[in-house]
């Protein structure tokens, strides 16, 4: 099932690189947000749409399916499915120690009573 899934995934990439460019694909889509757009639209469609409809899909050669792809990926707003930057690391400040109060354990202070 994971292999499937994987090159369901490297298909609609390859689309979407073919319309877009392969640099921007490898470079900036996050695939969690575009598998959670797909899982999220496949639920709709399933409901919406009767299974009568999908059967057209069978008769398409590889060509046909390659261009309805590439077609469908010429509508895909790229901006929507960008990876979330992280911010640099903050520095730490410096570590303020205070000599005549050293620090004591909270099993060091139960032990004392």
């Amino acid at each position: 099932m994971a292999l499937v899934t994987y090159n369901v995934l490297a298909t609609l990439k390859a689309a979407l690189g073919s319309v877009h460019g392969i640099a921007k694909i490898d470079a900036g889509l996050s695939d969690f947000y575009l598998v959670d757009e797909i899982q999220g639209t496949y639920r709709g469609m399933m409901i919406a749409i009767p299974s009568q409809q999908w059967e057209i899909f069978r008769t398409y050669s590889l060509d046909q399916m390659a261009q309805l792809l590439q077609q469908l990926a010429t509508g895909v707003n790229l901006k929507r499915f960008l990876k979330a930057i992280r911010s640099p690391k903050k520095k730490r400040g410096l570590l303020i120690v205070d000599h005549k109060h050293r620090h004591v354990s909270t099993a060091r202070l139960l032990d004392t009573y």
